[in-house]
């Protein structure tokens, strides 16, 4: 776990902490934490998940889940994010996974933004969570630093905790095509047929949103409208190629996998 000291946290203190931790990470305006301790001592007292990591003594991390549907068998993780990196999220997911095994769960699921690649293939690759669905605007639209006023679509993935971990590369098959396309900056869309759709990412929509807000939004439509509509007819992702786009798959075919 790369030092760090991961804990439940009850009491209102260390929830006050959490709370601040989080405001900061995200960059929200002053008494507008994206949860404020209240709720997370609600949550820690119904037995929920309300989790912490330390290094020396200094809170870096947090996690909060609840139980989700269904019921007895599904843990619902709300929030995750650190100050550092060297490992503090990873070890944090795995608490969380330890934690929800303990208490004879057999999956968790969370949402996270599409559009963010370091998210995708920590979800896809290092965990092998799977995105189910793709909703436009979960939250609504919002004003913090990281999503800078952008709509908050969600891609929500469920983890299978009974599941091995999946190999971490993927190769798309001969055939696959281009649904989405990252074309000097920009999203280049094309019509496809094919069995296997490849959605490129921009390759940091955080700085996009602050340095040009009309590439950040077609960025969005582009994604919502491929990743969103595929997911929709039932098509599945399989893989998170290089870094930088999904692989898609209309079909049961066969996707290698290196």
């Amino acid at each position: 776990m790369n030092g760090s000291t991961i804990r439940e946290l009850r009491m209102m203190e260390d929830l006050d902490a959490v709370s601040l931790l989080y405001a900061g990470i995200w960059g929200s305006r002053p008494g507008n934490s994206p949860i404020s301790a209240e709720v997370l001592r609600a949550l820690a007292y119904t037995g929920n998940y309300v989790a912490g990591a330390y290094e020396d003594g200094r809170l870096v991390g947090a996690s909060v889940a609840f139980f989700g549907e269904p019921v007895g068998t599904s843990l619902h993780s709300h929030i995750t994010g650190s100050v550092v990196g060297r490992g503090v999220g990873l070890a944090l997911k795995m608490h969380q996974r330890q934690w929800a095994l303990a208490h004879r769960l057999r999956r968790i699921t969370w949402t996270y933004d599409p559009l963010i690649r370091r998210n995708a293939h920590f979800n896809l690759t290092k965990l092998g969570a799977l995105p189910q669905d793709y909703v436009p605007s979960f939250y609504g639209a919002m004003h913090d630093t990281i999503n800078g006023g952008d709509e908050s679509d969600r891609v929500l993935v469920a983890w299978d905790l009974t599941a091995p971990t999946p190999p971490e590369a993927v190769e798309p098959p001969l055939g696959a095509a281009h649904g989405v396309r990252n074309h000097r900056g920009r999203p280049e869309t094309a019509s496809t047929d094919a069995e296997t759709v490849l959605v490129d990412l921009p390759d940091d929509i955080e700085a996009l949103r602050l340095t040009d807000p009309d590439t950040a939004r077609a960025w969005r439509l582009a994604v919502r409208a491929t990743l969103g509509g595929l997911l929709a007819e039932g098509a599945r992702v399989v893989g998170f190629h290089e870094r930088r786009r999904y692989v898609v798959q209309r079909t049961t075919a066969t996707t290698t996998r290196v």
